[in-house]
């Protein structure tokens, strides 16, 4: 399998609408390169990003000339048998008959409790025994002590899918590398999402992308992050969530022929990513100290993770879409009271109270 893989996560729109049209030129171009692996999710575009794999991919292609891989996310069930009725509707969705690669989708933290209440590990065990799933897996933001837990626990799984990026390999909240080495202690295939960052490490103008451009003026900002992923031994397939054709065509470009980073390019990247770190940010490091003791439940270390994209990388598209999943429960930046408590606990000293503030004057905005 080459290492490209097709996200369906962030595809062209008309107006609120799939572009369709776009979609099925940048699915020709990809499988026209050789590629075959397509990535999407039950609750991508509201569940039309699986009619959408249908339309443009399943409908025109031999099954036997692509996988494709989709996610259950049980958290947002409300019931053992709604969630696993989630299944039956992607397969409808997506109209196969099965799916090459099945994930629990957004395994960690909280959410990792409904999958083991619901009963969804054996469901997919007994789904993949019966044929409508060949490979059972799951994507995963949490840190590396968590992975190896649940790895611990379900060694029945086939692959694991996980954020690795330059930007984030040493972070102390997204634990890139740490993930990786623990994926890899367990001897799990790896699928790498976000190796651009949702985006943000393909944005001009930071001293990291000066960094980049000076190495090499050919090559973009996207392809420094996806060759850095894809040339990690064990990983099995590097997702890029491509929004238009200009984005595919660079991507099966350089990936078409996909050569691993050489010893220099590397010494280029870890430059660029000292550069990424030394860019003042809030400091969190996502231990979660401050969180049990706030009266108003406030998601101060994902609110900080949103924040932080906007400050180190200037994306504030990506920054806003991430504040809101990361409060889509409630706990927005506007209910601090400024009581203090959190800040009392923090271990880095983070000025918890001030960067509240400054998220809520970015993203509850008008």
């Amino acid at each position: 399998m080459k290492k490209l893989g097709f996200g369906l996560m962030r595809l062209p729109l008309i107006g609120e609408e799939i572009d369709m049209e776009q979609v099925r030129r940048m699915v020709d171009a990809f499988m026209e390169a050789g590629f075959t692996y397509f990535d999407t999710a039950y609750g991508y575009h509201g569940g039309m990003s699986e009619v959408a794999a249908r339309e443009a991919l399943v409908k025109r292609y031999p099954r036997e000339s692509f996988t494709l891989a989709t996610k259950l996310p049980a958290f947002v069930a409300k019931s053992e048998s709604e969630a696993k009725l989630m299944l039956d509707t992607s397969l409808e969705r997506a109209g196969v008959d099965f799916f090459d690669y099945y994930l629990l989708h957004n395994v960690g933290n909280d959410r990792t409790k409904a999958f083991e209440d619901y009963g969804i590990w054996e469901y997919v065990a007994r789904k993949k025994r019966e044929g409508v799933i060949r490979n059972m897996g799951f994507s995963f933001h949490d840190s590396a002590k968590a992975l190896d837990e649940i790895l611990t626990r379900h060694p029945e799984v086939d692959f694991v899918q996980l954020q690795i990026n330059y930007a984030d390999w040493e972070s102390p909240a997204v634990q890139s590398r740490l993930c990786y080495e623990t994926a890899r202690k367990h001897g799990k295939p790896v699928v790498i999402m976000e190796p651009v960052k949702g985006g943000s490490l393909a944005i001009d103008g930071s001293e990291a992308s000066k960094i980049l451009k000076s190495a090499d003026t050919t090559a973009s900002l996207a392809s420094w992050g996806i060759r850095f992923a894809a040339s990690l031994e064990g990983v099995m397939v590097v997702l890029s969530g491509m929004s238009n054709m200009e984005q595919m065509l660079d991507n099966v470009g350089y990936m078409r022929d996909f050569k691993p980073l050489d010893e220099g390019e590397m010494k280029t990247i870890e430059k660029a990513r000292l550069a990424i770190e030394a860019v003042p940010s809030t400091g969190c490091t996502s231990c979660g100290y401050c969180l049990p003791g706030c009266p108003s439940q406030i998601a101060i270390n994902g609110i900080f993770r949103a924040l932080d994209n906007y400050l180190v990388f200037g994306n504030m598209k990506g920054a806003k879409g991430n504040y809101q999943w990361e409060t889509r429960l409630g706990g927005v930046a506007s209910k601090c009271v400024g009581c203090g408590q959190c800040e009392s606990v923090c271990p880095q000293h983070v000025h918890i109270i001030d960067n509240l503030a400054k998220a809520r004057e970015l993203f509850e905005g008008a």
